[in-house]
């Protein structure tokens, strides 16, 4: 994604417009929920915890050292031009976790565009050791290791990378198995850079996620959705008084209202066939009702009050490359049970619902498509006469 992008060079007038609102803060916030000074987002919030010692001893209240916000730290990207990484098969491997939204949309890209041959994934528990925060850990393999880095922590493969990093190892995270380091954690850029770098190796009949000619209008639009959804969800439960959340919770209902607007004329947000924004916007979606709206207070309306938005949003689950990455169960999991904490130490529970069935249903987005193909039809006969 590129912030720098020239109005003028933006074909849609409506995304223009909407580029000049907004500012880009390319700097990550910390997890609300290990980081929120109010219980409802950060059940942690108030005094200290109980620490915990072993393999992987608690460092919970001492996390203040990782509560700045901060930019990926490595961002090569790929290609064949001198510093690039190369482009080769079976050399990368991304680590994610499924209940992160930022992790997903890479996991969604690669097996969009049949790069699931190409480049492994690997997993980390959603659920970190009591009382531990700032890395991942693969505590859901054999032995507790990666099976193909054979490491236990994902800060293991970050302090490859740089033997003096010492922020927080966050997913995603792209890692060179023929040295363990990790090499692009530019959750910014990833999902175009893997298109764009590994295009002699994604699927013939994958969709053209970054097309040329739309490419000023989709970096304006993924800021656009960055900065009024994606990241405005977590800001309004990291904020420390009523006018900055209510600031937050306007934004995002604004820009709701506008995508759905936008979803009433088409069947994806550029038209009819999926891009890249599309890959962006889907796991803020995906955790909205789950999430956002219940634990961050986000609550105005549900993603399945919005007609035109929801099943947009069926309709992308039912491709599966997005469905088959979403996991619901890894989401409740991190965002309210939190950590292996025991239960009589942090007493929780887990929501059962909502009914995570629905996303089956069927969706009338294919309508979409028909009634551009007349609505086109249409304007090229009055041209015409």
């Amino acid at each position: 994604m590129s912030e720098h992008v020239d109005v003028s060079k933006i074909k849609d007038p409506t995304i223009a417009a909407a580029r000049k609102e907004v500012e880009f803060q390319r700097a990550m916030n910390p997890c609300p929920i290990d980081f929120s000074e109010f219980q409802s987002s950060n059940p942690r919030s108030q005094g200290e915890q109980k620490e915990y010692e072993g393999k992987d001893a608690s460092n919970f209240n001492r996390r203040q050292k990782y509560s700045d916000s901060e930019e990926p730290q490595f961002t090569t990207p790929f290609g064949s031009e001198p510093g690039f990484l190369p482009v080769e098969k079976d050399r990368y491997r991304l680590v994610w976790s499924k209940h992160c939204p930022w992790a997903h949309r890479i996991a969604i890209a690669i097996d969009l565009l049949g790069l699931d041959k190409v480049i492994s994934k690997g997993v980390v528990d959603p659920l970190r050791p009591a009382g531990v925060i700032a890395d991942w850990f693969f505590t859901l393999d054999k032995d507790e290791k990666d099976p193909v880095l054979g490491i236990h922590s994902l800060g293991e493969a970050y302090r490859k990378g740089d033997p003096n990093y010492d922020a927080r190892s966050t997913v995603p995270a792209i890692v060179d198995v023929t040295t363990g380091a990790v090499v692009n954690n530019d959750y910014h850029a990833l999902t175009t850079e893997l298109a764009l770098g590994f295009k002699d190796f994604i699927s013939p009949d994958a969709p053209d996620i970054y097309p040329e000619e739309l490419r000023a209008d989709i970096d304006a639009l993924n800021v656009i959705i960055y900065a009024d959804f994606n990241l405005a969800v977590n800001l309004a439960a990291l904020v420390t008084n009523q006018k900055d959340y209510e600031y937050y919770y306007n934004r995002i209902f604004a820009r709701l209202d506008w995508l759905e607007e936008r979803l009433s004329k088409q069947r994806y947000l550029m038209g009819d066939t999926i891009t890249d924004p599309d890959i962006r916007i889907f796991p803020t979606l995906a955790r909205f009702d789950l999430v956002f709206y219940q634990k961050y207070l986000v609550n105005k309306k549900r993603l399945v009050d919005y007609p035109n938005l929801w099943n947009y949003a069926k309709d992308l689950y039912s491709n599966p490359a997005f469905g088959g990455t979403t996991d619901f169960d890894s989401m409740r999991k991190r965002f309210y049970y939190v950590d292996h904490t025991p239960f009589e130490d942090l007493p929780r529970l887990v929501p059962k619902g909502p009914d995570d069935s629905i996303w089956l249903e069927p969706n009338d987005r294919a309508e979409k498509n028909l009634v551009n193909k007349i609505d086109s039809k249409f304007i090229c006969w009055m041209s015409c006469i």
